[in-house]
């Protein structure tokens, strides 16, 4: 069955059997979130800090302490997404395929807003998502941008970036902005320089995709901006970057009316 075509209860099944690959494209129609699971102690900080920088995190489902579900995320935290990140004092310290034996019974676990939830729509209204077409992972950069910080948590803001045709870059704006709990509209069109982003070709996360002639780079904030905000916590465990977890939710779930 193509990955598109498949439940959320479908994949998750199949990346807990070891399928490794970023989820873009995967699951029409279903929620993706991106994952930040923090001790306890740190939940509070981590609300305040989601509340003051709503666009790069929203947060759609959140568990109780040692929970490894959520209402939205029925499945095993800890083994249903293709790939995690395991961070120490605010570091990366290893890309793993599970966390069975990293989860601890203090973390709470979020699930923030992923910007693949709006890429159907885009792509119904004629607006190409050249990730998708390639089949590569999303292109993020960290930016020169301060989120507002709340707590211990403070950094930069993230953002994924897609080339728009020039005439479609009004259409995405709008047709992003339908989904304000999925990161929404746009952040920044155009000249990445403004964001401090210095090479496009260079990505800090995902793959790069090509920019053509005739194509203006559009910028959304990205839900990976929260595991460059946790340099003062002393343990987390993140989503590989574009490798999400899929929810138990529609995208139009999250459409504002």
């Amino acid at each position: 069955m193509r990955e598109s075509a498949l439940g959320p209860a479908q994949a998750r099944a199949r990346f807990r059997q070891g399928e490794r690959v970023p989820t873009a494209g995967w699951c029409a129609g279903w929620t993706q979130a991106n994952l930040i699971a923090l001790p306890a102690a740190y939940a509070a900080d981590f609300r305040r800090f989601a509340e003051r920088n709503p666009k790069p995190c929203p947060i759609l489902d959140a568990g109780e302490p040692g929970a490894t579900a959520t209402r939205l995320f029925p499945g095993d935290l800890r083994t249903d997404l293709p790939g995690y990140r395991v961070y120490r004092g605010g570091r990366p310290v290893k890309d793993v395929a599970d966390v069975v034996a990293d989860w601890r019974e203090d973390l709470v676990a979020f699930l923030l807003g992923c910007s693949f939830t709006f890429e159907a729509a885009l792509m119904a209204e004629g607006v190409p998502v050249r990730h998708v077409e390639l089949g590569v992972n999303v292109p993020m950069y960290r930016t020169a941008v301060a989120c507002a910080p709340a707590g211990v948590f403070a950094g930069p803001l993230v953002v994924s970036m897609r080339p728009i045709p020039e005439e479609l870059v009004d259409v995405a704006r709008e047709v992003t902005g339908r989904y304000p709990a999925v990161h929404g509209a746009p952040v920044h069109v155009g000249d990445p320089a403004a964001l401090g982003i210095q090479d496009l070709k260079n990505p800090d996360f995902g793959d790069r995709v090509p920019v053509e002639p005739g194509e203006v780079p559009v910028f959304w904030a990205c839900g990976v901006t929260p595991q460059l905000a946790i340099g003062a916590v002393d343990f987390a465990i993140g989503h590989l970057p574009g490798h999400m977890a899929i929810i138990d939710a529609r995208d139009e779930d999250f459409r504002a009316t």
